[in-house]
């Protein structure tokens, strides 16, 4: 899970229907003609060759982010190297092709139909002939059963993760002939193109050890165009070969080396030639791009260029100012400093020279969530307020434009556009209205410029906190840079005063108590008093809000890793948004390892940023994130994935139906109900589609920003020096790149 345009369409909801929670789901665009699923927004980037240009051999060089710490995709720590492991040497009865719906693999599948639906549901698939393990053994029923009686649930000796489906299989069994396999369901399930992909060998699964402990680092078995050759640890990478038993199309590379760099890292490791394709955040993408333009001696100096230039200028006038010789000594070695900074910083750009930039955008979707545990969100009020206030099109549009990528809004949970089940279901909360926002803080009786308790002394001695927050400890400095004693006033604010908080000073937070307990305001003659109770004459429109004594402020957590840039851009301006309608967001960074555990899953947010992928199959993987949470056996809420804490009834029984329906348009108009009714809930914003930067040698065809599609690893590849042109980039000296 990853953490990292059309605008809401809808006509405007009245706060009675909200407060009796009448909530009205506009029509389903797929009731017209047209699809509404739409095409994807953007396509693969793989510099698609022809297998007949590419070289027989190489080895592509490939970072990940981690060695994993298993090989079994079903097991809690499996990561997201795990699945491109898998990817390439299991095989998988379907794969997602590029517009994110599921296709039959024909390497392992002839093909699999539902043949009976009464009285149970029966699937019969037909295996490739030349479908063989890699130690000669055909693939067959017995793999199947025992992925099946693995994956269950009914042996917890089986440490599994996951069995969305497989618990619904009632028995596997071999079919008319060893080619077949027929799975025979105890309950309908719409998804079952999910199972078995991939599917590992009965060596793996049949037994509880091998299952969790004899696939964690190797696999002696496997039956992909590569196998698993080493899993090194000392030297953090994997090391994939081809698979001599593969019956396609051969793989074109000898082999492929996944290599853990974290990110920060790997535009030093492609310079030095020891990386071939690396996905790369938005800054090392703009270094690629301009070490790719023509060098024509004009252009403007960037980086450590720069910095060496000003260097030099700062000498010439110290010396010419007469400054003494330490000091001059001193510029003399902070040039020669950036010197050297300088000439690796050219050295790195020229070996850049030698890649490209592949953009797509991910099959995932970057959303703000609400935590409706407790607290101001826990208020369905509250919490379309936040939503009504945010331009998706302005947020889409600050992480994507600058890209090159298409920036519009995501309109779904629970698909992407070119996806079977997507339709733009923002109708039902509404479209951005900062007035309308406003007005459900009202109604939920957050009152503009209301006023605020002092809370100096209760938090010393009680510990009370603003609503939503932990405590701000702030200044508490008058105008006159005096301490405000407070005296006489409680519970009063004074009108017409203003500190320069209330007018957008561009810091991303809202106005808000200036720490002595009063709510300043402009528009009326500075220190008049009103009395306790009133609500502030003026700039109510942007004045912060306030209910029983306080102020609304909600903490904005964000991971602080690498990486973490572009949340952060997106919190300030959502930050900023807030403000609009009278809600403060502290932003609190926390550290990047904590923050899933520590405080996505405990709870620990009011509002936060984080990514959910999107798949072929989301009435299976995305019930577990929508689902409403309930209470365990041990007293403990259990939210399964559902970080929000945000759920409904019906939004569970609309799971409940889809999956079990296996007429296909059925099934896609009851995900886009369920979709409208888990906006009308907001619990979670999508926001949208995350980019996908990588870079990838010239030379190397077939491989990455990949978008929905499974990758083609057979096909993968450097170009033959005939296939490459006048701008083909050759690889490293001294590598077996396939140049």
């Amino acid at each position: 899970m990853s953490h990292d345009g059309i605008g809401p369409r809808a006509v405007l909801r009245s706060v009675a229907f909200l407060t009796a929670g009448m909530l009205t789901v506009p029509a389903l665009a797929g009731c017209g003609s047209e699809d509404p699923a739409g095409e994807p927004l953007a396509g693969a980037d793989v510099a698609a060759a022809d297998r007949s240009d590419i070289a027989d051999g190489g080895t592509l060089r490939w970072a990940v982010d981690t060695v994993p710490d298993t090989l079994n995709t079903f097991q809690a720590d499996a990561d997201t190297t795990t699945a491109r492991i898998a990817e390439a040497v299991l095989p998988s009865m379907y794969r997602t092709d590029g517009r994110g719906r599921a296709v039959r693999n024909a390497d392992y599948l002839a093909s699999a139909d539902v043949v009976d639906t009464e009285p149970k549901q029966v699937v019969v698939y037909r295996l490739a002939q030349q479908a063989v393990w890699s130690d000669g053994r055909e693939i067959g029923a017995a793999d199947f059963a025992a992925q099946w009686r693995a994956l269950s649930g009914k042996d917890t000796a089986y440490w599994t993760a996951r069995n969305a489906g497989y618990d619904r299989i009632e028995k596997v069994e071999r079919g008319k002939n060893d080619l077949e396999v027929k799975v025979t369901f105890s309950r309908p399930y719409a998804d079952w193109k999910s199972l078995f992909s991939p599917l590992y060998p009965k060596e793996v699964m049949g037994a509880p050890d091998s299952f969790n402990d004899g696939a964690r680092k190797k696999l002696k078995v496997t039956a992909g165009p590569f196998t698993v050759d080493k899993v090194d640890t000392k030297e953090d990478e994997v090391v994939l070969t081809r698979n001599p038993r593969w019956w396609g199309r051969a793989a074109r590379l000898q082999k492929i080396v996944l290599r853990a760099v974290p990110h920060d890292k790997r535009v030093s490791a492609l310079s030095d030639g020891t990386l071939d394709l690396a996905e790369i955040d938005p800054e090392a993408a703009r270094r690629i791009t301009v070490a790719a333009l023509p060098q024509d001696g004009n252009t403007p100096l960037m980086g450590p260029e720069a910095d060496r230039s000003a260097a030099d200028a700062l000498h010439s006038w110290a010396v010419a100012n007469g400054s003494d010789e330490d000091a001059a000594d001193e510029e003399i070695s902070a040039r020669e400093k950036l010197r050297k900074k300088a000439e690796k910083y050219a050295r790195q750009q020229k070996a850049l020279g030698g890649f490209e930039v592949r953009k797509s955008l991910e099959p995932a979707y970057t959303q703000l969530a609400l935590n409706g545990a407790e607290g101001p969100l826990s208020d369905e009020r509250v919490r379309r307020a936040v939503a009504r206030a945010l331009d998706r099109e302005d947020l889409a549009g600050a992480v994507l434009k600058p890209l090159g990528l298409p920036a519009e809004p995501v309109g779904s949970h629970l698909a992407l556009s070119g996806q079977a089940a997507y339709s733009d279901s923002s109708g039902a909360l509404g479209k951005p209205d900062a007035k309308e926002a406003r007005a459900l803080l009202s109604d939920a009786g957050w009152v503009p410029g209301g006023p605020v308790k002092e809370e100096k002394d209760s938090k010393k001695d009680e510990g009370e906190e603003a609503a939503g927050s932990e405590a701000d400890k702030e200044d508490t400095k008058d105008s006159g840079g005096s301490e405000d004693s407070g005296d006489g006033d409680d519970g009063t604010y004074v009108v017409g005063e203003d500190d320069g908080r209330n007018h957008g000073t561009g810091d991303g937070k809202a106005p808000h108590d200036s720490g002595t307990g009063q709510l300043k305001q402009g528009g009326a003659p500075a220190g008049a008093y009103a009395p306790k109770g009133t609500a502030a004459p003026a700039r109510a429109d942007t004045a912060p809000v306030a209910k029983d004594g306080k102020a609304l402020v909600l903490r904005f957590v964000l991971p602080s890793g690498p990486g973490s840039k572009t949340l952060e851009t997106v919190a300030g301006r959502i930050a900023e948004m807030l403000e609009k309608i009278g809600i403060r967001a502290d932003i609190s960074k926390v550290d990047n390892d904590s923050y899933f555990k520590d405080h996505i899953a405990s709870g620990d947010f009011d509002l936060a940023l984080y990514s959910w992928p999107a798949t072929a199959f989301p009435a299976t993987d995305a019930r577990p994130v929508y689902s409403k949470p309930v209470p365990a056996a041990d007293g403990s809420l259990n939210v399964e994935q559902n970080w929000t804490r945000v759920g409904t009834d019906q939004v569970d029984q609309l799971f409940d139906q889809a999956i079990a329906t296996l007429d296909d348009s059925e099934r896609r108009d009851l995900i886009r109900k369920a979709d409208s009714r888990i906006w009308a809930a907001a619990g979670s914003i999508p926001l949208y589609q995350r980019p996908q930067l990588v870079a990838a040698r010239k030379n190397l065809a077939n491989a990455g920003a990949f978008g929905f599609a499974t990758p083609v690893y057979e096909d993968m590849g450097f170009l033959k020096k005939s296939a490459q042109g006048p701008e083909g980039s050759p690889g490293p000296e001294n590598s077996d790149s396939g140049s």
